[in-house]
């Protein structure tokens, strides 16, 4: 046998090289993942998922009272303010005493902020909002002398500042 055999040859301690970086590489993979989802989107939805089945029919009843009444929203996003308008059947705006708009990103919990929107005298909300671009879901709960807050949730993207 020959230098250049013998160089080519597998013997046990390549076999033990190839088995510890396969699964060193393997094991780097799972933790790097593990981290990344533990530090990203929490999963959290409800506090207590047994308490909020138990209000179900209640929030059912809610949304289509809600519904019923007809009401039109307007949402706006631009130059680092949201705006939100309500108005009736007929057009006219529903002077609403406060509101706040949540905005969560759908995947993680890290930029998730509220803002408290203050009346404006054209009888729209504002407030000033710090928003990255990307998909947002916002939550507006609206005091319009209801018995419950008016509830708006929809899900938008933002390019530049300004929803798309």
């Amino acid at each position: 046998m020959n230098a250049t055999e013998r160089n080519r040859e597998l013997t046990g301690r390549h076999v033990l090289i190839i088995m510890v970086s396969f699964f060193s590489v393997v094991i780097a993979v799972n933790l790097t993942m593990a981290f990344l989802a533990r530090s990203s989107w929490t999963g959290f939805v409800v506090e207590n998922i047994y308490v909020a089945s138990q209000h179900f029919n209640e929030k059912a009843a809610e949304g289509r009272a809600q519904a019923a009444l007809g009401w039109k929203s307007e949402l706006g996003i631009a130059g680092g303010k949201v705006s939100y308008r309500l108005t009736d059947k007929v057009g006219n705006v529903v002077a609403a005493k406060r509101a706040t708009a949540s905005f969560r990103r759908p995947a993680y919990a890290s930029e998730d902020q509220e803002v408290a929107l203050v009346a404006q005298p054209d009888g729209s909300l504002a407030a000033p909002v710090e928003l990255r671009d990307g998909m947002w879901i916002v939550e507006v709960h609206a005091e319009a002398g209801l018995q419950h807050p008016y509830r708006d949730t929809r899900r938008l993207t933002l390019r530049d500042g300004a929803i798309q």
